[in-house]
């Protein structure tokens, strides 16, 4: 795996964007931390002699592209409540940020895109998929207090 240089510039990008996710103070910087993660983690999957893993490479930014937009959207909704006075129901935003976690962490009930995505990796893409791709997402969901609906996702 560690054949050239720009694969180690996109795994050393890659945990950068985990430790700005996991370290970081607002949620919008946790954004960003997943957005780097994300975007360093496409060209490591795309092999240009494979057309399964140009397909899985696409089918893994799309979805989580559709994350970022609604956890962008979830995080916009938890500052505009902090300035207008509780006029937004935080239960709701809490459980959109759950859901938006638990889409780009592909956990259930969220894992539609999962399997699916898994067929076209390398064995090594795959390993990072499932496992420190997955670091950044699950630390934000372990900084949310929502025991209840974490418990109903996990049954």
């Amino acid at each position: 795996m560690f054949n050239n240089s720009s694969k180690i510039l996109f795994l050393m990008m890659m945990a950068m964007g985990t430790l700005i996710t996991v370290t970081s103070n607002s949620w919008l910087g946790a954004w960003m931390g997943l957005e780097i993660n994300l975007l360093s983690f496409i060209p490591l999957m795309s092999d240009s002699n494979n057309l399964k893993s140009t397909e899985s490479s696409l089918k893994y930014f799309l979805t989580q592209a559709l994350a970022s937009t609604v956890l962008l959207y979830a995080v916009i909704l938890l500052m505009l409540k902090n300035n207008m006075n509780n006029e937004i129901n935080e239960s709701f935003t809490s459980m959109i940020l759950l859901s938006t976690l638990l889409l780009k962490s592909g956990a259930a009930p969220f894992h539609f895109w999962f399997p699916n995505l898994m067929e076209g990796l390398t064995w090594m893409n795959a390993l990072l998929l499932m496992t420190w791709q997955k670091i950044a997402p699950l630390m934000l969901i372990s900084y949310l207090n929502l025991n209840n609906l974490l418990m109903i996702s996990v049954i």
